[in-house]
């Protein structure tokens, strides 16, 4: 599939030509190389082209196939200006180590401006360009030749074996797995995440069933068992997300089948769904929606009068929630509890709802990954567009589309009146547009018709009040009694008790104006602990000392000062009159901190004073041996606008007696992905002095 891209591709319009000029096949045609010298026109501003005194770019690729081991090698170097610039890229296909039936993709590049005409700014950025669009194409293009060999017939290709005279001798050897050789890749380019890498499903040998457990995440057992039908490229796409959170959310990995809806609602485009996935574990963490169901007893009023609950299943094996909202005093419910205590209620629903869905799951034997809602209209008028009421339910369903994409399998709406399309027009926007396709609304007795209610559910089990035989025990709902009103203030208070019960605090961190937090220690050798999640952009996490304590945050221009934004405090406590060394030292090592990583760690205090935890804005460094910015973090400035980053953090202090060197024993532990993690992971190793774990 990969050589049929030369001489040119019609999918990379800039491939204008290519030209063999060296080819060797080894005797047994085990080994392959070509090298081709590649005609590009680059897509560069014209007086830039002229400037140089070239219309095209020339590259020489060599091909390196190696049938014995199964690789594919693939170096490029640029030939034209590289005595001013040298561009070095290299590709390789692997077989996976622990599935011989996928194949790994990995590529990085290095880029080396010497000089050019003073333009270098220019072209370090077209460069960049085309290599991020080279990355993003590369996939679509293997994949678009891969069809092309399926529609002429072509869906197997045998492995090579020695030819006939050398069977004898290679049949005293032991069979074994091919091992791919080791590729000499960048240990900054692995680490920073240059490397792009891609793991492809192939077509598996009949000889060769793979075999495997549930814990197995390449078996196909599993896969169809737990996760459900899945294309090559979309097991890729949760391989990779899944290795990603491995990575950088150590202890906290949302099992499969959730990180599945994220990828979904996205349309398995990683970098959107890892996005979204990573605000809404911060949001998980941060508001401890894991514990809901454990620790939150939804209020008498809402039992009584809250008309909504779980009922069976659908014919689908998916569970049935029905809400009567035609019978809920939604504006009752505002009245006596305020839109926070409905959003939490609602909350708890979806909690159990993910529950629900594991359990049958084990029962049905196959994978349920989301519910069906079954809604009543009847009883809908005009006291339901109560316009505060109307604000709730908008804000309840932004932040169930946020956190809980893909889980609403169908929904059902029944015995809409004439007010329905007054209350559809409004809520209709805020509502996804994957999510509307799956609505069915039936109007008057429409459901009991073709098509209607017996297709999705057992005449068994339908509700009593909707014509069936089943007994539904759903509250009926009806009026909020006044005398269970509450005031505004009250309200107020109340919201800000649901919703402050969380440890973390968040900060906006700018740059030139990092955030700082002020710990005094009074006794030597107690412990400093820390929480944190990188939720925008990156930073870099200090630790200083000082024996004097800095001045008050003040809110002026000179000195320390203190800034309130819409996402978070900014605190700066060092005054720029303060010199390192002098004034205050530091008393761990810097740590980059990525976007989406979440750390813990502590530091055990030497001497009693006042420690700072900064958390400053992270500056691409220049690359120590050209003073250029590296490929990776150059990638990573094009696609970051704004010099801000956001931290959610928590920090505590305790005696070096009560102190185990693990962080189970403190209360940010807690903040693990307890209901959707598949398992979670702890240090119980001491250490008597600083401690940092990612």
């Amino acid at each position: 599939a990969y050589e049929r891209r030369f001489p040119t591709c019609p999918l990379i319009p800039m491939f204008v030509a290519s030209d063999t000029v060296n080819e060797y096949k080894s005797e047994d045609e085990a080994i392959h190389v070509i090298e081709r010298r590649c005609k590009l026109d680059i897509d560069a501003p014209r007086l830039l082209k002229k400037i140089a005194g070239v219309d095209y770019v020339y590259f020489v690729q060599k091909n390196s196939l190696n049938r014995r081991e199964r690789t594919l090698h693939i170096e490029a170097y640029n030939e034209t200006f590289s005595n001013r610039v040298i561009i070095n890229e290299h590709c390789s296909y692997t077989v996976h180590p622990d599935n011989e039936d996928w194949t790994c993709f990995e590529q990085s590049a290095s880029l080396d401006i010497k000089s050019f005409f003073g333009f270098e700014s220019t072209v370090e950025k077209i460069a960049m360009k085309q290599y991020t669009s080279n990355i993003k194409k590369g996939k679509e293009i293997i994949e678009y030749y891969l069809k092309q060999l399926e529609e002429e017939g072509i869906t197997f290709v045998p492995r090579w074996t020695p030819p006939v005279a050398c069977k004898s001798e290679s049949s005293t050897s032991h069979p074994r797995r091919p091992v791919s050789p080791a590729i000499n890749i960048p240990e900054s380019a692995t680490k920073e995440g240059l490397s792009n890498k891609e793991i492809l499903n192939t077509s598996s040998s009949p000889s060769e069933p793979t075999a495997g457990t549930p814990d197995d995440k390449l078996d196909a057992d599993y896969i169809k068992r737990y996760l459900g039908d899945l294309t090559p490229m979309q097991e890729s796409c949760l391989i990779r997300l899944r290795q990603w959170l491995q990575e950088t959310h150590k202890g906290k990995i949302p099992k499969d089948e959730h990180i599945l809806r994220f990828l979904r609602a996205r349309d398995f485009n990683i970098d959107k769904a890892r996005e979204i996935l990573c605000q809404s574990l911060t949001w998980r963490k941060q508001h401890q929606v894991d514990y809901i169901l454990d620790t939150w007893n939804p209020p008498q009023v809402l039992q009584d009068y809250y008309a909504g609950g779980w009922h069976h299943h659908d014919k689908d094996g998916r569970p049935l929630y029905v809400l009567r909202l035609g019978q809920m005093d939604t504006k009752g419910l505002v009245r006596a509890l305020g839109e926070e205590a409905l959003l939490r209620y609602v909350l708890s629903i979806n909690e159990e709802g993910l529950r629900r869905c594991e359990e049958n799951t084990k029962v049905f034997g196959r994978p349920i990954s989301s519910w069906t809602c079954l809604v009543d209209l009847e009883g809908l008028n005009m006291r339901h567009l109560w316009r505060p009421g109307v604000k709730a339910l908008l804000r309840i369903i932004e932040v169930v589309e946020a956190n809980y994409p893909e889980t609403l399998g169908r929904l059902l709406i029944l015995r809409a009146p004439r007010v329905f399309p007054v209350l559809w027009t409004l809520v209709s926007p805020f509502i996804d547009d994957n999510t509307r396709k799956k609505f069915l609304i039936y109007a008057g007795n429409d459901y009991q018709g073709p098509g209607g209610l017996l297709d999705y559910i057992d005449k068994e089990i339908i509700p009593d009040f909707l014509g069936g035989e089943c007994m539904c025990e759903v509250p009926e709902g009806g009026l909020v009694p006044k005398s269970l009103y509450r005031t505004a203030e009250e309200l107020e208070n109340e919201d800000i008790k649901l919703w402050t019960e969380t440890i973390y605090q968040s900060a906006s961190v700018f740059k030139g104006a990092p955030h700082e937090v002020l710990i005094q220690i009074v006794d030597a050798s107690s412990v400093i602990t820390w929480d944190f999640d990188v939720c925008k952009g990156d930073i870099v996490f200090n630790i200083f000392h000082s024996k004097r304590a800095p001045q008050p945050p003040k809110k002026d221009s000179l000195g320390a000062h203190s800034i309130t934004s819409p996402g978070g405090n900014n605190v700066q406590l060092i005054d720029k009159v303060w010199q390192l060394g002098r004034d205050y030292s530091m008393v761990e090592s810097p740590l980059i901190c990525r976007e989406g990583e979440s750390v813990q760690g502590s530091h055990v205090t030497r001497w009693p004073g006042f420690y700072i935890l900064q958390w400053k804005f992270h500056s691409m460094p220049a690359c120590a041996t050209t003073n250029l910015p590296r490929v990776d973090d150059v990638l990573a400035s094009l696609q970051v606008s704004s010099h801000k980053c956001k931290v959610m953090y928590y920090t505590e202090v305790i005696g070096s007696e009560d102190f185990r060197g693990s962080m189970t024993s403190l209360e940010s532990s807690h903040s693990g992905f307890s209901q959707l993690s598949a398992a979670t992971t702890s240090s119980s190793q001491s250490h008597s002095s600083s401690m940092i774990s990612r």
